[in-house]
């Protein structure tokens, strides 16, 4: 009798499936909504700059990329006429972002579609499933930077903010969670 293969199970691929799905969806709700172009970096982008203008150095801080980076970025959105960019009065070396009331309108859309498919995945799945996807999806940051964005990003409802850290922690020194209960 020969011997039984066993695939390899390809987490990678599963995760870049589930993010193509996801950027697709929202892409498709957008344009529902009449906003052709979205690009998978808008929704990081327009949840930073909502908040406020940004100089572009504390832009690709927070968004892990370039100083350089988040000029593109900035400029992009600029050609797209969802923002401005301008020197700052005080420091004219700064170049500031600012959301046009185009780009805050597109900006509340793409809050609102994400936030409507976080809430529709949440519901597919038991609270505990995903506080489970929440862990292995954090232990699957391999450097630095994306595990400190990743640590200001919320946990799932009804975990404690210091539990997908506890977690995530066990999990980069290859410990099972439950020994540090």
């Amino acid at each position: 009798m020969a011997a039984q293969s066993t695939a390899t199970y390809r987490f990678g691929d599963l995760v870049a499936l589930a993010r193509l799905s996801w950027v697709g969806e929202v892409t498709s709700r957008l344009e529902r909504l009449g906003y052709a172009g979205f690009r998978r970096g808008d929704a990081a982008v327009m949840r930073v700059l909502v908040r406020g203008p940004s100089p572009t150095g504390r832009l690709g801080a927070v968004l892990g990329v370039t100083r350089q980076a988040a000029r593109k970025i900035a400029d992009a959105l600029e050609l797209r006429g969802f923002a401005a960019t301008g020197r700052d009065s005080r420091d004219t070396r700064q170049l500031n972002v600012t959301l046009t009331p185009a780009g805050r309108e597109y900006a509340r859309a793409v809050i609102a579609v994400t936030e409507e498919l976080n809430r529709e995945v949440a519901r597919r799945v038991s609270p505990a499933q995903l506080a489970a996807a929440d862990t292995v999806l954090r232990a699957a940051l391999f450097d630095d930077s994306a595990r400190q964005r990743a640590s200001q990003a919320p946990p799932p409802p009804g975990q404690p903010s210091g539990d997908a850290a506890a977690v995530l922690a066990g999990a980069e020194g290859h410990r099972d969670p439950a020994e540090s209960q």
